[in-house]
């Protein structure tokens, strides 16, 4: 089997898993994103050469509190008292942990990383980010899977055309010292394809209000921006480790990682949108 069938059929395959999952119910949502959190957690410990089981026991701890809190009903009326400060000081930590992978991504002179930030990085840029992906999708309904899938419709929108319009007309390199192949045009174009995609998701398959779309539209401008810094911090961290993936388990495509670097660091950042937008209104 060539490279190019067999990234096809894996790429095919995953998207179609997370799509039936995201749909078919909370608890099959919960499911595959915790398997994809364990996942991941294994690929970073790796990544940064770290022992596993510790990392996989906090990992699975902290996503099962995440998943009481997500589902709290009557029965869990302590939980829904204090979710919102609890919400508040886990989004907290994980921008703090952000701005420390920012300067790690920019920081030329980090050629290793110490014991500490390892630990660090794990909880803020793996298994926190994680956990708060499952609120996105909870909104003053309830569960409502087209949120989350609109995102990552967003996400590979952004990824697509980047890859086109770079391909196409790129000529300004945006951060070859870790990732050769990106440019500025094909950032550019990402986000515009991101931004328009946006407005037809919004319309046509949330269908939100015409005066709220514009919320959709900042969701494409984050996506565009964060996503791109989440992939290259990706990058510098495999950089460092000097391997070309994450992982092995999706053919031709690498590690869940590999798939998941973008919108791991995106779901904060929206989620963070969303506190905003509540607390003004």
């Amino acid at each position: 089997m060539n490279e190019t069938l067999k990234r096809s059929i894996s790429g095919a395959v995953y998207i179609i898993l997370l799509i039936f999952s995201i749909l078919f119910s909370t608890e099959s949502f919960f499911i595959l994103f915790g398997v994809f959190l364990l996942i991941a957690t294994i690929e970073f410990c790796n990544l940064i050469e770290i022992a596993r089981v510790i990392p996989f026991i906090v990992a699975s701890a902290t996503y099962l509190l995440f998943y009481e809190i997500s589902i709290a009903t009557e029965g869990y009326l302590y939980l829904l008292r204090f979710s919102k400060t609890f919400d508040q000081i886990v989004l907290g930590f994980t921008l703090i942990v952000f701005i420390k992978c920012i300067h790690f991504l920019f920081d030329n002179k980090i050629v290793k990383i110490d014991s500490f930030s390892k630990y660090v990085y794990l909880i803020g840029y793996i298994i926190l980010p994680f956990a708060i992906m499952t609120k996105i999708p909870f909104g003053v309904s309830g569960y409502n899977p087209k949120i989350l899938i609109s995102i990552f419709i967003l996400i590979w929108t952004n990824d697509t055309f980047a890859y086109i319009v770079g391909k196409s007309i790129g000529k300004t390199k945006l951060f070859e010292r870790i990732s050769p192949k990106k440019t500025v045009e094909g950032f550019f174009g990402g986000v515009l394809f991101s931004v328009i995609a946006s407005y037809l998701v919004s319309k046509y398959y949330i269908e939100i209000a015409e005066g709220k779309i514009f919320i959709w539209i900042i969701i494409a401008v984050i996506v565009g921006v964060f996503g791109t810094i989440g992939d290259l911090i990706e990058s510098k961290f495999k950089r460092i480790a000097e391997v070309k993936d994450s992982g092995k388990i999706m053919p031709g495509h690498g590690g869940i990682l590999d798939r998941l670097d973008s919108v791991i660091f995106v779901a904060p950042i929206v989620f963070l949108f969303y506190q905003i937008l509540n607390y003004v209104s």
